[in-house]
């Protein structure tokens, strides 16, 4: 099936929803507000659906109009790239990556190839979501960004998964706690020692509860986090002990924190790239996958 819409269409809504009032939206696109109106209706009819609620004191999207924004935004800074690209004829290769990310991966792995790449496509940007798993896989379902870096475990048929690496759970501590003069860890050597963890809300969570269910293990959480960041602060702090993926932990020399490996089982999550089966890549996003895939495969 075809919708059939236009640019200006696909700009009134986000300016709407972006400037939350018809008034300032029609001003921003130098229209009156019964053609900005129009645009809009045109738009909801084509989707089939409202896009925004109206009250006397402000313009919100509807539950549609949310899901379907960040698909405009991206399909916008797209187009918007592409014609600055064919505007400046002595311009080198052009475009806009978007992609969601772990925000493991993306505070510690994913800079370096960024930087690689920007070093060989200096004048292609970035738009980098570091999300959870849950909403990391939402944002590629739904089309806001052209792929994303993940954990495996998405059942969603419409979206595919490259495995990349497997990162194991490790042992963050001070180097000044009695486990660190062990090489390596077993599980009922946590027992007695105030541990962190994320909350269940985590994949990681889920991940590693589920592995340690599987080995008839079960870990005495004493502080709970949201953040993966916020337990290694917890540690740093000499408030506790953290289970937390390899990517995760410092990737250099630290002063005060080191990470040990947990054996007996060892538990890993697999971080893969997720894309649409649908979907096609652009040319930039398909160039950084090549090197994203080298990088880390090495």
């Amino acid at each position: 099936m075809n919708i059939n819409c236009e640019i200006l269409d696909l700009r009134a809504f986000q300016q709407v929803t972006e400037l939350e009032s018809f008034h300032r939206a029609a001003e921003a696109l130098n229209m009156s507000q019964p053609a900005l109106t129009r645009r809009i209706q045109k738009l909801e009819a084509a989707i089939g659906a409202p896009l925004l609620e109206r009250t006397t004191r402000h313009v919100a999207p509807t539950a549609t109009g949310r899901e379907l924004m960040p698909l405009v935004r991206r399909m916008l800074e797209e187009f918007d790239g592409s014609l600055f690209a064919l505007k400046d004829a002595n311009s080198q290769r052009r475009g806009l990556i978007t992609m969601a990310c772990l925000p493991t991966a993306a505070f510690y792995f994913l800079p370096r190839v960024v930087r690689r790449f920007n070093e060989e496509f200096p004048h292609i940007r970035f738009r980098i979501l570091d999300l959870t798993a849950i909403d990391g896989l939402r944002a590629v379902a739904q089309g806001g960004v052209e792929f994303g870096i993940n954990l495996m475990g998405n059942s969603d048929p419409e979206l595919s998964f490259e495995p990349l690496i497997d990162d194991p759970f490790v042992l963050a501590m001070r180097k000044d706690h009695p486990l660190a003069a062990h090489e390596e860890i077993r599980w009922p050597q946590l027992e007695g020692h105030h541990l962190v963890t994320v909350d269940r809300t985590s994949g990681n969570r889920t991940l590693l509860d589920a592995a340690l269910a599987r080995a008839n293990l079960r870990l005495n959480w004493f502080y709970e986090v949201t953040h993966l960041n916020t337990s290694l602060g917890l540690v740093e702090a000499g408030l506790g002990i953290s289970v937390l993926p390899r990517l995760a932990t410092p990737q250099e020399e630290h002063p005060l924190i080191l990470a040990r490996p947990i054996v007996d089982p060892i538990v890993t999550r697999t971080i893969g790239i997720v894309r649409r089966r649908s979907g096609n890549l652009s040319p930039p996003a398909e160039r950084f996958l090549e090197m994203l895939i080298k990088t880390w495969k090495s």
